[in-house]
């Protein structure tokens, strides 16, 4: 007891000893998170600047400088420390993601994350993610904590961060001016640099979700295609149509043998009569951005979450025409694509077989289909959207007899499985994926009482670690086609060609052509016969191989 009243007095006089302005703890705050929490910085920096040091430590000190002037705000004696350590903790956990995966926290990544349920992030929660937080984001915290607040006058603690501010912005600005076509020059061409700046981009980023997030609080959807109705296929027969989209999750086309990838990840579908299209681009590279996207009437241009959520969808269109539409998901939910369809969650459902692990997969959706295919007796679309191959436990994602590829990378942890590992685990999600669809495909093909088909489409794809990346959610501008090029898969019964006039041998001639999610929207209404001013022909993937003696011109 002695030993540690000792301690504490010693502490204590130490602490009175020294106390520090709100400012000085403010700047010490961010030189520590410039040195701790940004090696992806300092590492692309250090490229761009190769010979030119006294360059790259004017725009070093600059940034420093904007930084100041921006949490001078914060700066006041009754807020700095608990600003202080929210910013510690906030760069200790961006910059993990940053420099362990290369994912950058931009606006995107965080309205995915906002999206992102427990069961989905428990799997990022790994060792090496708990000791960055607490060596660099609970111990610095506890040390602003013990640090004494220097007592000032109240006009003084208002004053000084004004003072602050001004002086930061004129240091910041004449820094910059010194050499500001060069900088300039940098900023434009090389986005990642600033884009991997802690704590800078995922406040900004923070910023930019809230403002759109306030500018959408209140939005009230907006109809479309109002005349959406159904086409001459629907008039000569009472046989009911049965489609099944599904959506996947995180698979890229690099990694399907059906386009040529050297490992057999697909040798259930290559047995079957499907149409397989190569060059698909993704509408965005991360759930909360692709998937509501591919759905609705905006083509990835002209996007944004404020037109999705205020915008009926295709789902809608078909629903309006005399469809019976539903979403079954085993994944985050829907995004509000299914806000206005019948919706079933099989994320959690009691499956000993598909979801022994917590959380189901993909084979959860077959033992469903064969129950409802007995109730269903007018028009229906089903939309499955898979957990696919969601990382970074891609192990959890298949049967252990389906591992026809190892080793396999069985941990969250990267770091400790080789490249090969990693892929070797991404491709058995594929080729469980591959056997998901060959099984839904059968079930359609027994169906002998209705017209079926099928199309799959990934909503986005994944980086296995190219050029240090991993995962996916990389700004759309700097994302590598690994993250952006998407299997999409056609499978049709002979009578549903035959029903709504399709050539199928005009659709496998364009399974090279470049696609986009852009189609989604359009296609869907033309292969399923709906007529409306909404679809656009030019992008109707169907349009230019219908029978037109079958099926009446829109």
């Amino acid at each position: 007891m002695t030993s540690f009243a000792s301690l504490k007095t010693r502490l204590s006089t130490l602490r009175n000893a020294w106390p520090l302005s709100p400012l000085s703890i403010m700047a010490l705050t961010i030189a520590f998170t410039f040195i701790a929490d940004n090696s992806t910085f300092w590492r692309i920096g250090s490229e761009i600047f190769l010979g030119h040091s006294i360059s790259f430590f004017a725009y070093v000190c600059a940034v420093f400088f904007l930084m100041l002037a921006f949490f001078s705000f914060f700066s006041f004696p009754w807020l700095v420390k608990p600003f202080g350590m929210v910013m510690l903790l906030t760069s200790a956990v961006t910059s993990y993601y940053m420099d362990t995966l290369g994912v950058i926290i931009d606006r995107d990544m965080i309205q995915n994350v906002m999206v992102t349920t427990l069961t989905e992030s428990k799997h990022l929660i790994t060792f090496g993610f708990i000791s960055q937080i607490v060596i660099y984001g609970v111990l610095p915290s506890l040390v602003i904590a013990f640090i004494k607040v220097k007592r000032t006058t109240m006009i003084r603690s208002v004053a000084m961060p004004a003072l602050s501010l001004v002086m930061s912005l004129a240091l910041a600005s004449g820094l910059l001016m010194s050499d500001m076509k060069s900088y300039s020059s940098i900023l434009r061409e090389r986005k990642d640099f600033m884009s991997s700046f802690q704590p800078g981009a995922p406040v900004v980023g923070a910023i930019r979700y809230a403002k759109m997030m306030l500018g959408t609080a209140n939005v009230t959807v907006a109809a479309i295609g109002e005349d959406a109705a159904k086409g001459s296929s629907y008039d000569t027969t009472t046989r009911p149509l049965l489609t099944i989209i599904v959506a996947g999750e995180t698979a890229r086309t690099q990694n399907f043998s059906l386009n040529g990838y050297e490992v057999p990840t697909n040798t259930k579908l290559e047995k079957l009569p499907v149409v397989s299209f190569a060059n698909v681009s993704s509408c965005g590279t991360a759930t909360a951005v692709s998937l509501p996207c591919m759905f609705s009437s905006f083509n990835r241009s002209g996007y944004s979450y404020a037109k999705g959520v205020s915008n009926e969808n295709v789902l809608d269109v078909l629903t309006r025409a005399g469809l019976h539409v539903e979403w079954w998901d085993n994944n985050t939910g829907d995004k509000a694509i299914a806000d206005r369809i019948p919706t079933r969650s099989l994320t959690h459902s009691e499956n000993a077989e598909f979801c022994a692990a917590g959380e189901c997969i993909d084979g959860i959706f077959m033992q469903q289909l064969e129950d409802y295919a007995q109730s269903i007796t007018q028009d229906t679309v089903l939309v499955l959207h898979q957990i696919g191959s969601h990382g970074p436990t891609y192990y959890l994602r298949y049967p252990e007899e389906f591992e026809k590829f190892s080793p396999a990378c069985r941990t969250a942890e990267f770091k400790d499985c080789t490249p090969q590992e990693i892929t070797n685990a991404y491709d058995n999600t594929i080729a469980y994926t591959d056997e998901i669809l060959a099984q839904t495909i059968a079930f359609l093909q027994a169906q002998k009482d209705m017209d079926t088909a099928l199309l799959y489409v990934s909503d986005h794809g994944e980086s296995l670690g190219e050029g240090g990346l991993y995962l996916h959610g990389s700004p759309y501008f700097m994302a590598p086609e690994y993250q952006n090029k998407v299997p999409m898969i056609l499978w049709m019964s002979d009578a549903f060609q035959t029903r709504v006039g399709l050539n199928k041998a005009c659709m496998a001639a364009q399974k090279d052509a470049a696609l986009s999610h852009d189609n989604l929207f359009h296609s869907l209404l033309g292969m399923m016969d709906i007529k409306t001013s909404e679809r656009n022909p030019k992008l109707d993937i169907f349009a230019t191989c219908k029978d037109q003696v079958k099926v009446s011109s829109k």
